[in-house]
């Protein structure tokens, strides 16, 4: 199985594990944020888009809402209607409502959407992924321009092994391989089996630790154990509130061991104008992983709602 397959984002809030039931996705919709603009109506009627509007959806975490939020709002910054379909389930039941037109836009996970859609696929290459993904997408859909912002597994060290090892955010996972051995990592019980784990960091970095700690993927047992220094590395997925909350490290990836993540906006063919999909290529060129991970804290530890977050944020780049 390739790497995208394995990935623990794609096993958990990405990728979805079974479909949201109908009635189960029409109760997540209705009871959906209160921020003006948002849309209280259910998805899966199969309504399609009217009067000119475009119809931005997400899937059911925070950050894809927030996702949908941003490209929304610089959508309708170029004076285009937009009506949002926040939280709405896995990509199962999304990938779906795009195909039958009754979603517009749907902010995407390159890797993640290409593991869904092609199981053996390994791209080298952010541009093959897109390509990959394309040949494989229902005839209705087409991706726009891969944002820089990656959400996805990393190696990341806590505060205090970062001062001890002079590891900053430009330091890359190699920069590992002198001390390693005095280092316990932790990660969820498949980490240490898989090549997106322990086997790659041996075999594409040549790194072998003091021990391994399973935990969970990524969750709050890891990002307690990191804390708490019980392990000094962990898979912390790159976008997650708690590596700024908590000043912890992630290094950089440059053989790009855990594959590819980045946000895309996934768009039904010919359901968006030039200026819209100038307006969302504009938005991802400037979204880069600091900056999402920025914004998520702002939404998930400082509990701002996301669509000032967004606006706030397009505002500041220019774009609103």
């Amino acid at each position: 199985m390739t790497s995208y397959a394995k990935s623990t984002r794609s096993s958990t809030r990405q990728f979805g594990v079974v479909a949201v039931a109908l009635a189960a996705t029409g109760a997540l919709v209705t009871g959906c944020s209160s921020s003006d603009g948002k849309s209280g109506g259910d998805p899966l009627s199969g309504g399609k888009s009217s009067g000119g509007s475009v119809v931005v959806g997400s899937n059911n975490f925070p950050e894809s809402t927030l996702l949908a939020d941003i490209y929304g709002e610089a959508l309708k910054a170029k004076g285009i209607k937009v009506t949002y379909k926040p939280n709405i389930g896995s990509r199962e039941t999304t990938y779906g409502l795009m195909k039958n037109g009754s979603l517009t836009v749907l902010p995407e996970y390159n890797g993640s959407l290409l593991a869904y859609l092609d199981k053996k696929a390994a791209p080298k290459t952010v541009a093959d992924t897109t390509a990959a993904i394309n040949a494989k997408l229902d005839p209705a859909l087409t991706l726009l321009e891969p944002a820089p912002a990656e959400d996805k597994d990393s190696v990341t060290v806590n505060r205090e092994t970062a001062a001890k090892y002079h590891l900053t955010g430009k330091s890359t996972i190699a920069d590992l391989t002198e001390v390693a051995k005095d280092l316990v990592i932790g990660g969820s019980p498949e980490f240490q089996n898989r090549q997106q784990g322990l086997l790659g960091l041996k075999s594409v970095y040549g790194l072998e630790f003091k021990s391994f700690k399973a935990l969970d993927a990524g969750g709050p047992l890891t990002q307690a154990a990191l804390k708490k220094n019980l392990v000094q590395v962990a898979d912390i997925f790159t976008t997650d509130p708690t590596i700024s909350k908590e000043k912890f490290v992630t290094l950089q990836d440059p053989k790009n061991l855990f594959g590819f993540a980045n946000v895309q906006p996934l768009v039904g063919k010919g359901k968006l104008s030039q200026k819209g999909v100038d307006a969302l290529n504009a938005v991802s060129a400037k979204l880069d992983t600091a900056t999402l991970l920025d914004l998520d804290t702002k939404v998930q530890v400082e509990k701002q709602d996301p669509l000032d977050v967004a606006r706030a944020w397009l505002k500041s780049a220019g774009l609103a």
